[in-house]
């Protein structure tokens, strides 16, 4: 036999393939992204838009880093300072609606894919940040929230619900602007009452024109957009610290969260040693201080009163001052309502009153 035959023994009708060969190992490409703040929930934001953008840059600005934005217009989203933006248009929307949903439509795909990369892979659930009156925001602000809902499904979130966060327009910038308002808000509504949505959080720019009156045109929408965000970062934030008086946690600031509607306010508090100044301060809020006006406190189901003063002030305020505020804010809501409270040592001089009121019926503005 030639020795370059191969014997009858070394003959194999099949080469097998590795089928039951371990895999190679894979390397883990997950993202888990973290926040420059301690919080209580690792929230997500993306601005539609660029009222909406605006908003989403602010809290990236306060340390949050679960942040992108979405345009339709490649010059409005070169003016904003995050990592993550996506352009869907072609020179923007014109403050056409319609046109704004068609064209995130045919993008619907791409924009879940491109939240799945900005947020990581750990959130508890996304904002959809928007200005009311615009075309990009106001067409694809509900489109985007239920993608967002999408996702927040298939990344097993903790909240099944997507947060909106709507900016209202100044009356000054016209009756095109004030029906696309009027429209978007009967939309996220909706998604309200279907229970997509929650919180719906409305910012009147109007109402904020008034609480600050004279503010410069450079410092308007940066304020405006504080106003909120501020507000929004500071119960985040005081849930997840321990207090040396009375701590409010994550969980009761859940039961906000998830009750539709809310609305935030602020008032600092001058004379501390007035018994009934903490109430008074409440009762600003109420009529003059929330960032959204026209809505009906007496409608609200759940509420909470954060207290934030140095230990000077906080260890000279009688406990029935705050109480009696506290039963106050319960009085004002519906029946049955529950009111949960904070009490916090600050870093600043002053003292000041936080409320936030969730459960509130429908907005006039959707009328």
């Amino acid at each position: 036999m030639n020795e370059e035959q191969s014997s009858p023994q070394d003959h194999v009708d099949i080469t097998m393939p590795d089928l039951f060969a371990p895999p190679p190992p894979v390397e883990d490409t997950s993202t888990v992204l973290k926040d420059d703040v301690d919080v209580s929930f690792p929230f997500a934001f993306i601005g539609a838009g660029q009222g909406g953008s605006r908003i989403a840059e602010t809290f990236n600005k306060l340390g949050y880093n679960r942040v992108a934005v979405i345009n339709t217009a490649e010059q409005d989203l070169n003016t904003v300072q995050v990592k993550h933006k996506l352009l869907i248009g072609d020179g923007g929307a014109g403050k056409d609606r319609n046109y704004a949903s068609k064209t995130f439509s045919s993008h619907r795909d791409e924009t879940i894919d491109f939240m799945r990369r900005a947020f990581g892979e750990q959130f508890d659930r996304v904002f959809v940040c928007c200005g009311a009156g615009g075309g990009t925001g106001s067409g694809i602000a509900c489109d985007l929230a239920k993608a967002a809902a999408e996702l927040q499904q298939s990344a097993e979130c903790k909240s099944s619900q997507v947060g909106m966060i709507v900016a209202l327009p100044k009356k000054s910038e016209g009756s095109r602007v004030a029906d696309n308002s009027k429209e978007l808000l009967q939309e996220a509504w909706e998604l309200v009452e279907d229970g997509v949505v929650s919180p719906l959080i409305v910012v009147d720019n109007e109402r904020i024109n008034k609480l600050y009156p004279g503010l410069a045109v450079s410092n308007f929408w940066s304020t405006a957009n504080m106003s909120t965000a501020g507000l929004f970062h500071l119960f985040n934030m005081t849930t997840a610290r321990d207090s040396s008086y009375t701590s409010f946690d994550s969980k009761d600031y859940k039961t906000i969260l998830d009750s539709g509607l809310m609305v935030f306010g602020a008032s600092p508090v001058q004379d501390w040693s007035d018994p009934v100044s903490i109430s008074r301060a409440v009762r600003n809020n109420l009529s003059n201080n929330l960032v959204c006006g026209d809505v009906d406190v007496s409608t609200g189901t759940c509420a909470a009163v954060v207290v934030v003063g140095n230990r000077q002030q906080l260890d000279s305020i009688a406990q029935n001052n705050i109480d009696s505020a506290i039963d106050q804010l319960n009085r004002a809501l519906s029946k049955k309502s529950v009111v949960h409270s904070g009490i916090y040592t600050g870093d600043r001089d002053t003292l000041t009153v936080f409320t936030a009121i969730g459960g509130l019926g429908k907005p006039s503005q959707c009328d």
